[in-house]
């Protein structure tokens, strides 16, 4: 991002100084407050996770850091709650989430947790459907609204929710990331970024893949239409 300045009183002409700041570092986030990191972050933090989950009954929620010891007075677990039920950062619903989950049959829950290494905003979210996890993801409110997701299932991934984000489950297997790369590829959809985890060789393994497009559904079922494919998730905010 390129930013004029005035200087000495005058406007400079020149080409301006970049930055390297996103506009929400400078101006922050459409939002509900008091915080951008504890409140509109938190927000978005739950409503990524919540579609890697889809169906769900009961949340927990893992408060680490900053979020633990002051996380309460700034809503954090309203805005947490709020964005795993798919409510916006910027809708006064927020306030109202605990009320919202009672009357959807959501169950929820708030711990404090020590997550090594994570940033001091940090959250652990563990979901669940008739008393079995359907999915755990590690995120963190970086400032003025930008988040990370960086662990899904024990899994380390980079995954921002700026560019529509596809998820794959997969078996570590030769070919599978060239079907997903062919099958991407035949329909126009541009790759921005690719990171594949794997916890031991020839095992289970994840790839995250940031595109330019959306993703048509038929898209996605050619993808998974594959027996080393599990699971394939399109997040798109």
């Amino acid at each position: 991002m390129v930013w004029s300045l005035f200087i000495d009183g005058k406007f400079d002409k020149g080409q301006g100084i970049d930055m390297g700041v996103s506009i929400f570092q400078v101006a922050g986030p459409i939002m509900i407050g008091p915080s951008s990191s504890h409140t509109a972050g938190a927000a978005r933090l739950g409503r990524i996770a919540a579609k890697l989950a889809d169906d769900f009954d009961f949340v927990s929620f893992g408060l680490h850091g900053s979020f633990a010891k002051t996380g309460k007075g700034h809503g954090t677990d309203k805005a947490l709650l709020a964005g795993v039920m798919g409510i916006r950062e910027d809708d006064e619903a927020i306030s109202n989430a605990y009320a919202i989950a009672d009357a959807a049959k959501i169950g929820y829950e708030f711990h404090d947790v020590d997550l090594p290494g994570a940033h001091e905003n940090s959250v652990r979210i563990a979901f669940y459907k008739n008393d079995g996890l359907l999915c755990l993801v590690d995120g963190s409110s970086l400032g003025g609204g930008e988040v990370r997701i960086s662990r899904i299932d024990g899994y380390e991934v980079e995954l921002s929710g700026n560019l529509p984000t596809i998820f794959v489950r997969q078996q570590d297997k030769r070919g599978v990331i060239s079907h997903i790369t062919t099958v991407l590829a035949d329909g126009g959809i541009n790759i921005a970024t690719m990171k594949v985890s794997r916890k031991n060789r020839s095992e289970e393994a994840t790839c995250v893949i940031e595109v330019d497009d959306v993703i048509e559904e038929e898209i996605l079922n050619k993808m998974e239409n594959n027996p080393n494919i599990y699971a394939v998730k399109f997040i798109k905010l």
